[in-house]
This record gives C-alpha cells, sequence and structure tokens, in this order.
C-alpha cells in the first residue's frame, strides 16, 4: 500500500512528528511504501521523491507583514500547487493528515479528492472544532468551549491565537470558511486518540459517524527492579495550560517533600530558587528514563484539554504511578487509586491532599507500582493492525465514490 503521510513539521518537534515518524517506519518494514508532504525545512528527516514542499512559515513567532501571505495561511494554492506533484509522483493509496492547518491549510482536502483518495485524519488536538486547537482561554486560563457551538467570533473577540487579534482574526477566518465550505466531510475516517477528544470532534456535524477512538501506542518498556528513591517527578512543558503554577505553588507548601523537574518552558523562572525543587533541564532517552523509574511517583498537573499525553503512559510503563488531572482524555489513562491518583484541575488543595498522601503512604505507592506493571497500552504494531484495517475500509468505501469535480 503507498501511504501519504501530511503534517506540517517533518522533523521532530512534537508528538505529532513522533506519530508520525514511528508510524512510517514500522508500516515501512512490514513492506508498505511511506512518503511526506510538508513545509520545506533544512532540518527535514523525512520526505517525497518529488521533492514538493510548500514554503516554510513559523505561525508563532512569524510576523503577518503582507497581507496576501496572511491569507495564504487561510488557504492556499501553493499548498495545492505542491502536493499535486507528490500525489501525481507517488499515486498513493490513502493520505494520512495530521497537523495542517495554517501552514498547509486545508485546501489539500480538495486536491487531494480529485483523485477519489481516501483521507484519514488524526486529531492530536481540536484544530477543527476551535481556532487555536487547544479549547484553553488565554486570558482567562481556563478551558473554553465557545466555539464548539461553531460561533468561532469568540477567536476575534478573545485573542485567542498567540495572544494576537490578527492572528486570531485569520484563525475566525479560516474556521468560518471551511465550515461554511463543509470541507471536512470529505475526510473519510478521524482518528482520536481519546474518547473526551471524540466527543468534541463530533461537535463539527461534517465529522458526524466518521470518528473511531484509538489511543496512542508506546513502545513497551521492559520491567526493572528498581529502588525507589525519594522524589517526586514532574516532566514536561513548563507552562500555565501544564499546570506549572499551580504545581510550584503547591511545592513551595510541602517543603518537607522533595520534587525533581525535568523540562523547559516560558515559566521556568518560577522554578528558580524554590529549595524543595531540582531542576534537570530538559531530559530524554536512557536519563529520562532512570528518573522516571526510581521516583516515587510522577506529577501530571495539566489546566487544559489533554489529549492522549505519552508522559502519563510513559510514567505506568516505567512502573511509576500518577498523580494526574482529572480533565481531558488524562482520566482515560489512569486507574484511579490503582496505578495512580486523579485530582481536581486547578486545586492546589487537592493537588497537595494527593501528593501527601503517596508520599506518606510507601506501601501504597508499592502496590500502585506493582499494578503498573500490568498495563496495557498499544504499541506501533498493534495501533497498526487496527490502523491499517481503518485504511482497507476506506479504501474499499472510496472505490466507489465518483470524484469531486
Amino acid at each position: 500500500m503507498k501511504i501519504l503521510m501530511v503534517n506540517k513539521f517533518l522533523y521532530p518537534n512534537g508528538g505529532s512528528e513522533t506519530y508520525i515518524f514511528k508510524l512510517g517506519k514500522y508500516l515501512n518494514s512490514i513492506g508498505h511504501e511511506i512518503q511526506y508532504f510538508g513545509m520545506a525545512d533544512d532540518r527535514n528527516v523525512v520526505g517525497n521523491h518529488a521533492k514538493s514542499y510548500t514554503s516554510n512559515f513559523d505561525f508563532h513567532t512569524g510576523k503577518l507583514k503582507k497581507i496576501t501571505y496572511s491569507f495564504k495561511i487561510i488557504y492556499s494554492s501553493e499548498a495545492r500547487k505542491k502536493i499535486r506533484k507528490v500525489l501525481n509522483d507517488f499515486n498513493p493509496d490513502i493520505v494520512h493528515l495530521n497537523n495542517f492547518n495554517f501552514q498547509i491549510t486545508p485546501s489539500i482536502i480538495y486536491e487531494i479528492k480529485k483523485d477519489n483518495i481516501p483521507i484519514i485524519f488524526t486529531a492530536h488536538d481540536y484544530q477543527l472544532v476551535c481556532p487555536n486547537h487547544m479549547m484553553y482561554d488565554l486570558n482567562t486560563k481556563n478551558s473554553c468551549e465557545k466555539c464548539l457551538s461553531g460561533n468561532f467570533k469568540n477567536c476575534f473577540k478573545n485573542r485567542c491565537i498567540h495572544g494576537s487579534r490578527a492572528k486570531s482574526l485569520l484563525g475566525m477566518m479560516e474556521a468560518n470558511l471551511y465550515k461554511k465550505l463543509k470541507t471536512y466531510r470529505y475526510i473519510d475516517k478521524v482518528i482520536c486518540p481519546s474518547e473526551f477528544l471524540e466527543t468534541k470532534i463530533k461537535c463539527n456535524s461534517d465529522l458526524n459517524g466518521k470518528t473511531i477512538i484509538l489511543h496512542n501506542f508506546i513502545d513497551h518498556a521492559t520491567h526493572k527492579e528498581v529502588e525507589k528513591e525519594n522524589y517526586a517527578i514532574y516532566f514536561g512543558r513548563f507552562s500555565e495550560e501544564k499546570g506549572m503554577e499551580t504545581l510550584v505553588k503547591a511545592c513551595k507548601e510541602m517543603p518537607d517533600i522533595q520534587f525533581v523537574f525535568a523540562g523547559k518552558g516560558p515559566l521556568e523562572d518560577k522554578v528558580k530558587g524554590v529549595p524543595n525543587i531540582k531542576n534537570l533541564g530538559f531530559q530524554k532517552g536512557q536519563a529520562l528514563e532512570n528518573y522516571i523509574r526510581k521516583a516515587k511517583f510522577s506529577i501530571y498537573t495539566s489546566e487544559w484539554y489533554e489529549n492522549c499525553p505519552f508522559s502519563v503512559m510513559e510514567s505506568q510503563m516505567y512502573g511509576t504511578p500518577v498523580i494526574g488531572a482529572n480533565i481531558g482524555g488524562i482520566p482515560e489513562l489512569i486507574q484511579n487509586h490503582e496505578t495512580g491518583e486523579l485530582y481536581k484541575s486547578r486545586d492546589k488543595d487537592d493537588l497537595k491532599e494527593k501528593i501527601k498522601y503517596l508520599w506518606n503512604n510507601p506501601s501504597v505507592v508499592e502496590e500502585y507500582s506493582k499494578n503498573c506493571e500490568a498495563v496495557k497500552f498499544d504499541t506501533v504494531d498493534e495501533y497498526c493492525v487496527r490502523l491499517l484495517k481503518i485504511y482497507g475500509e476506506c479504501i474499499v468505501i472510496n472505490m466507489q465514490n465518483e470524484k469531486i469535480e
């Protein structure tokens, strides 16, 4: 089978890139041919034989100087032309979309459907129902569902995209355009990595009956007998939506408990000078694994609608219980009172209570750690069995459809 993976970034940048690289590598290993379409960049580690990519643009930090260029973020004729070259050269059996809004734009959907090629989309966030992709109000620092009704004016009104009125206007216009055109009805199947995300995606009426839940895959870890050390760990991004301010405040009020932080982000200064927080900075690979394995428990303090966070999955795979915020898709990954504890997101006192409970009850931590050994998440090969079945079903259905003129 020939599979075209589409993602704005084709170099390691985040969760969606890890996803497409591991999928592509495994699918290729079992005989499928994989090519990729996204933005041109010297850091790209995958690509296509036609060497055709859309122009590079950093929407997060980029300056919207030219009006004509700004509107290319909404609808990109260039992206259509560039992906057309790939479609003609590669002739894929299926196209698997990932993150594509703004830099690539949904305009490519029309080009793909000219050839009656089935389209699968993996929802890594809420981009099909929320212009800022997070369902998170940057002003109130709270989860937000105002745009689920289809009234995207809220995005512009609240400056929901990077706090910029100009970018928020473009986000609103993009959402309104593709809602009016009913563009997303051409997507054949939407893979939702959590039940929670599926409930939100279904608010887009063009996708009713097209969603399927597949939790993210993760490499299975070998069980190792390790001696737990006297610290709790947070690993991930240091940012507001991750609940860093709430966590740091809680840490300060529990000076007798040692915390280890591993990560980086805009709130790094909040961590400095806190006596019972040891900041390791960004860690990865074996070093990070060792820190997670030796921790009494990990803490995941998200304050936005997390989808299916790898950090929660990784912690349990390494035999470390998780104290997780009861928000988004997190509760689907933690067996409360068995492999970890759930607390009310944003509630510092509830978080402190759960931390103290595990810290002061080593027998409970030991029990939870043993329970983590039985936790089962799909590996990439198990995930691909399900994925290839979805591909096959969509191909059969699309063979009966006429090309879109």
